[in-house]
């Protein structure tokens, strides 16, 4: 990654694909530093006709309460309002001037916020759709996504209308818990543990001491914790300096110490929590679920040792009916509480989901076998069987899948945790005088780096913040970020990602982005952002779950019915009833059985789980893939479009290869070559310097002091010339040669029309008015573009070039590297036309490229992939980045989404097919053939086993391996 000035290192390597804020030109007279406590909105007004409805408007808008200022004009039928939003807000001045009876147009969205949740007790995709449809209708929230599999929400919401403890109690108000991870204000925020604190006093002294320091947003303190969390610019000021004002707030007998306290990490310890909780859950229920298992299964199997179960305690009441009974009951009712309260939720939601079948299924045969314990002891006739080891065991093997698939998604995010725990805790800062010497050196927690820190990184050390190489050589593994396996060298003037690691050589680097800014922090935002939008073949779970389960009761109950008027009219044989059973609890069973297997758990967990191990996957492997739709498109991609500059090219001139004439020695036009070029800028003569540079070592050793040149001239268009010594040297092209009657032979005419036909630039030096040498200069081609476009073509992928480029070199390039069909000297307009013509024909258009003329082709693409080392912009408007510079992934995101494509479908079968094979097998289609039914326990296993085989099979992506790797 080049440095390509100040104001690049400035700029995030990735911007964040939420950024939703509205940015407002500020008017003439406002203070540039800007104000924080003060905010403006521009707005269009309709029906302003003269200038005295302009000033009526800002009379009645000026009265308001926190207005600073207002301005309307009345001939572009615009306001300018300034505000305190701690008096008023946007909302407010807008109803004003409806008030007034104008109307108000096309006004803004004042600073739309983002929250993020921990979604708890979602079971299936009709609960993720609740609370979506309940985030949805809190007035004020834009947008909200619920993501199953990552059990988390994204709400956009309006601050001036809503806020996040609204939003929550609008999850809870819909049956779910709800948790806040982060909001908006999060993004430069800094949580300090305070020392010295012996009064609220001092508290206030601390608070309006950091209130005053510039670049300070809010501040909110903990008056018990004595605790201070502080969001800030971090353009103007950071951690360290925030400690140091909490110093210098003290004086007398009073001293304050602030010290870095990092909040428990909520999301890990949530999901131990849950884990623990299932698993406990499970082992309770097995201590009362097993011994029933045990006195009606076993015991009664193994005479004498069960004929004490026989024992008559009252009537037919026995031993074994009453013990069943109260070791049940705890499994039902307490155990098995939270089935009761999701089935509550979701009936008031009028939905339903797992736990409504669930509790269907229990409840019928703990109230059957209640009825039968009842009538056993009001009767001395009665016979009858209980099904308690059926609500036990049910529940039992219920909180069993429950507790795997916990842990199974758990490692779904793997990838992504691993990339969080790259940047290292700790980094060694530097502190150097005016002439950059070194005067100490502290180690300091990475969160406390601000931008223009100077850190000093040893071999074997990982980098802690994304900075600039100011001193030092190294290489630097980067691996773990971009995928690439081969260190990249560093020198003066390089940029390092934080979560790196330094390999052998000491570096000294300048940060450029600390905190939330850093390349590692974005790609995680990105992919967090990526896990929560839903995938467009998500739709056909969520469309299928909306009338499975009503769908599954009635089934029940049909199969209840049924068997059981089949039974009662005597159709079927008495025999098929098994001895300790009547027709009524065998028709139950099976109706208790279709309940329990055909949950559609399964079904909501096969698409948001592979696409979670994916993006994550991806991220791992130097591709960024923002999400579900993304994925979903690039799979069906049978045309890839590359730009050619900067994509299928390196992006920089270098020289291919060097002609010597004859009279002159290799020594001498290397010498008299780097002697011109040194003092010129242009990138060809740099590439030409470098070049002739390296030739002259191979040729024995350069002399130590470049020659001077006297009378440098530089021929704008045509090359440089000047004088080395008592030699006359020209560099450049045919036409400085020709201005200067340099003769140009047919030997030289032949190199140079060679060159031209390969779409290089001849690059001539001439000495004392004879051609000495060429060198023939190109934008060469990325080593793996042509086996890039090869592999593609086996995929059944077709490449196209599109360039702005001439188009001699567009058809030399494309030849070079086995692209058929070239599309050469195109506007980035007619790139987005050329790609809109394509679809038009039916393909489906994957756009690679890197630079901002490519943004509007990359838009226009089904699937954009913006090269990683490009702009902001590019990578802005694409769909996949490919952080590294390098083409191989092209076909590692078509892969990795082809590979998920199948992995979702292959889940589907798998969550379908347990449904379509274990409903009639649960409602008895074998039984009158084979004698082969399903009990209601094991059909809890089944559906169990469904969603644990669904979250292991998305697991499998984890060993995704990149079809295409270079070694050079």
């Amino acid at each position: 990654m080049e440095v390509n000035g100040k104001d690049e290192l400035m700029q995030p390597l990735l911007k964040s694909s939420d950024s939703v804020a509205v940015n407002i030109s500020q008017p003439n007279g406002l203070n540039h530093n800007g104000d924080k406590k003060v905010k403006t909105v521009m707005f269009k007004i309709r029906g302003i006709e003269c200038a005295s409805c302009s000033n009526s408007i800002e009379s009645m808008v000026g009265k308001l309460s926190g207005v600073v200022s207002v301005m309307v004009s009345p001939l572009e039928g615009q306001a300018v309002v300034r505000y305190i939003p701690d008096l008023i807000n946007a909302k407010t001045i807008k109803e004003t001037v409806k008030d007034t009876g104008f109307e108000v147009d096309d006004f803004p969205d004042q600073d739309i916020s983002v929250c993020r949740l921990r979604i708890k007790g979602m079971a299936c995709t009709s609960c993720s759709e609740s609370v979506e449809r309940a985030l949805l209708m809190v007035e004020g929230v834009k947008k909200a996504v619920v993501g199953l599999a990552l059990e988390e929400a994204k709400v956009h919401f309006d601050p001036n209308v809503t806020d996040s403890d609204r939003i929550i109690e609008a999850v809870e108000d819909a049956g779910f818990g709800a948790d806040l991870i982060s909001s908006g204000s999060d993004v430069n925020k800094v949580h300090l543990k305070i020392e010295g604190i012996n009064s609220p006093e001092d508290l206030t002294v601390i608070k309006s001491s950091l209130e005053t320091l510039e670049g300070v947003n809010h501040v909110d303190m903990d008056l018990e914790g004595h605790k201070v969390t502080i969001s800030y610019d971090p353009d103007i000021t950071g951690p360290r300096s925030l400690i140091q004002c909490i110093r210098d707030a003290g004086s007398g007998t009073h001293f304050y110490q602030a010290s870095f306290y990092i909040p428990p990490r909520r999301r890990e310890t949530e999901r131990q929590h849950e884990i623990q909780m299932y698993r406990n859950q499970f082992w309770w229920s097995c201590l009362f679920s097993v011994p029933v298992f045990i006195f009606s299964m076993v015991l009664p199997m193994l005479p004498p040792y069960g004929n004490w179960l026989d024992y008559k305690i009252h009537n037919m009441l026995m031993v074994g009916m009453l013990l069943r009974w109260i070791l049940c009951t705890p499994v039902q009712f307490i155990i098995g509480q939270r089935f009761y309260v999701g089935s509550y939720h979701a009936l008031r939601r009028r939905s339903a989901n797992m736990d409504v079948l669930v509790a269907l299924g229990t409840n019928a045969a703990y109230f059957y076998s209640l009825y039968i314990v009842i009538k056993a002891f009001t009767s001395d006739t009665f016979v009858g069987e209980d099904f308690f080891e059926t609500s036990a065991m049910l529940i039992s093997f219920i909180l069993l899948g429950k507790y795997l698939e916990v842990v199974a998604k758990g490692k779904t995010s793997d990838a992504l945790a691993k990339l969080t725990d790259l940047a290292p805790e700790t980094a060694c800062l530097l502190t150097l005088d005016g002439d950059g010497n070194v005067i100490s050196e502290t180690e300091i927690s990475t969160q406390l780096l601000q931008r223009n820190d100077v850190i000093k990184i040893v071999p074997g050390a990982k980098v802690p913040v994304d900075g600039v190489v100011i001193n030092g050589q190294s290489h630097v593994n980067e691996s773990m970020i971009t995928g690439e396996a081969r260190p990249i060298a560093k020198r003066p003037g390089d940029k390092v990602i934080g979560g790196t690691m330094n390999e052998n050589g000491c570096l000294l680097v300048k940060a450029t982005h600390v905190g939330p800014e850093t390349a590692l922090s974005q790609i995680v935002q990105l992919v967090e952002a990526a896990q929560l939008a839903r995938a467009p073949v998500q739709k056909l779970a969520d469309q299928i779950s909306r009338f499975f389960v009503p769908t599954v009761v009635l089934a029940a109950f049909l199969t209840w019915l049924g068997w059981f008027v089949l039974g009662q009219a005597g159709i079927f044989p008495k025999s098929w009833i098994p001895e300790d059973m009547d027709a009524f609890e065998l028709a139950l069973q099976f109706g208790i059985s279709v309940l329990v297997v055909a949950c559609p758990c399964a079904l909501g967990l096969a698409t948001p789980t592979a696409v979670m191990v994916a993006t994550g996957k991806g991220a791992s492997q130097g591709v960024l893939i923002k999400g579900g739709n993304a994925l979903e498109k690039a799979h069906k991609v049978n045309t890839v479009v590359f730009d050619k500059t900067g994509t299928l090219t390196v992006g920089r001139p270098a020289v291919v290869s060097a002609k010597l004439f004859p009279g002159f020695s290799m020594e001498e036009l290397c010498d008299m070559t780097v002697a011109a070029e040194v003092n010129s800028e242009h990138p060809m003569a740099k590439a030409v310097l470098e070049h002739a540079k390296k030739l002259r070592q191979n040729h024995g050793s350069p002399p130590e002091h470049v020659p001077d040149v006297v009378d440098f001239e530089v021929h704008p268009g045509a090359g440089v010339g000047g004088k080395v010594g008592d030699r006359r040297v020209l560099v450049g092209n045919k036409r400085l040669m020709r201005s200067f009657n340099v003769p140009i032979g047919p030997e030289i005419e032949n190199y140079i029309s060679e060159t031209e036909q390969l779409a290089r630039t001849c690059v001539l030096v001439a000495i004392d008015g004879r051609v000495a040498g060429a060198f023939a200069v190109t934008d060469p081609v990325k080593p793996e573009a042509e086996r890039v476009v090869s592999y593609l073509h086996s995929m059944g992928i077709s490449s196209i070039m599109v360039t702005g480029d001439n188009w001699a070199t567009a058809t030399a390039i494309a030849k070079q590297v086995g692209i058929q069909k070239v599309f050469a000297e195109t506007d980035p307009l007619g790139k987005a036309d050329k790609i809109k013509d394509l679809q038009l024909k039916g393909a489906t258009v994957a756009m690679v490229g890197d630079g901002i003329n490519d943004s509007p082709a990359l838009v226009a693409a089904d699937v954009g992939m913006a090269i990683g080392a490009g702009t902001d912009v590019a990578i802005e408007a694409a769909d996949i980045v490919l952080i590294k510079n390098n083409l191989e992934d092209v076909i590692t995101a078509i892969d990795l989404s082809r590979k998920t494509i199948y992995r979702i479908r292959l889940n589907y079968v798998w969550a379908l097919g347990y449904n379509i094979l274990g409903m009639p097998i649960a409602a008895g289609v074998l039984f009158p053939f084979t004698g082969i039914r399903l009990p209601p326990w094991l059909a809890g296993a089944c559906m169990a086993a469904s969603s644990i085989s669904v979250v292991c099979s998305s697991l499998l992506l984890q060993s995704y391996k990149k079809p295409l790797h270079f070694g050079g």
